[in-house]
């Protein structure tokens, strides 16, 4: 799969254009109607519009390659097995905070070579905020018109450790799997996306996710932090892994942005 700016660059458009149509939908809430799928999850109009314009403009653009979106993944592995590349969208991800107006939630674009990613956009467009990054290429953010370089830090973990996580009721959690006493500060914070854009942009220092999640909402982050040095584990401390099981369902992972800390002194899932 050869990568190209102009590829990224299209990525992006396209991300920012179903931005817009997600701030029509987030601007006329009122008359959305909030269904619940079979996992208990919530789905609105927003998730669905926001699929189908996605997959059709991804196909435009690659018309060779297969779009994998959330909401239209029911595919056998048997089939997907042979897709050696393939786009791995979430149109909404956090569709409760799309739901309780926080703005914290955003689109997500991926995509997915020999199941790793090696292009990913996480767009939040109330929040006027994108992380992007490429394999090659390196990690970018762009805020208010301004696109800056992310860089790759150390983490000094005989300090202050700053950890997202996505409520309050899941710091009890976290501090369920840290070892004994240890330093941190929770960060509360939206969608999967937008803690990985954290902890790639600085904000914190690792985001750990104790519940379900799928494939579409770690990818994009993956190659954001891949690009910096960071890394995600699962609680045998292995990669996550792309296309390679009949569920899309993650395990238990932590994202970090150094790989070269002992992250299993501090950590402990059994």
């Amino acid at each position: 799969m050869q990568l190209t700016e102009q590829l990224l660059q299209s990525a992006l458009h396209i991300a920012n254009e179903a931005g817009r149509i997600l701030e029509d939908f987030y601007l006329k809430f009122e008359s959305i109607e909030i269904h619940t799928k079979s996992d208990d999850t919530p789905v609105t109009a927003a998730d669905l519009a926001i699929s189908q314009f996605l997959v059709q403009k991804l196909t435009a653009l690659t018309p060779d390659l297969p779009v994998l979106s959330e909401e239209n993944c029911n595919i056998p592995l048997s089939e997907r097995q042979s897709w050696e590349t393939y786009w791995l969208i979430d149109p909404l991800d956090g569709t409760q905070r799309f739901i309780d107006r926080t703005g914290q939630f955003s689109i997500l674009i991926a995509l997915i070579h020999q199941n790793r990613p090696i292009l990913g956009v996480i767009h939040a467009p109330i929040l006027q905020k994108t992380y992007y990054a490429m394999q090659g290429f390196g990690a970018y953010k762009l805020e208010e018109n301004h696109h800056q370089r992310l860089i790759t830090r150390h983490i000094d973990v005989t300090k202050l450790l700053k950890i997202a996580v996505g409520s309050e009721s899941h710091k009890q959690k976290v501090r369920c799997i840290l070892s004994e006493d240890f330093p941190c500060e929770f960060i509360v914070y939206g969608s999967s996306g937008l803690k990985g854009g954290l902890v790639a942009d600085g904000t914190a220092d690792c985001y750990v996710r104790l519940g379900n999640t799928g494939e579409w909402d770690t990818a994009a982050a993956e190659i954001l932090l891949s690009e910096l040095n960071g890394n995600i584990f699962e609680p045998h401390f292995l990669p996550l892994t792309y296309n390679q099981r009949e569920t899309f369902i993650n395990p238990h992972f932590v994202m970090t942005a150094d790989r070269e800390v002992n992250w299993q002194k501090i950590f402990c899932f059994n």
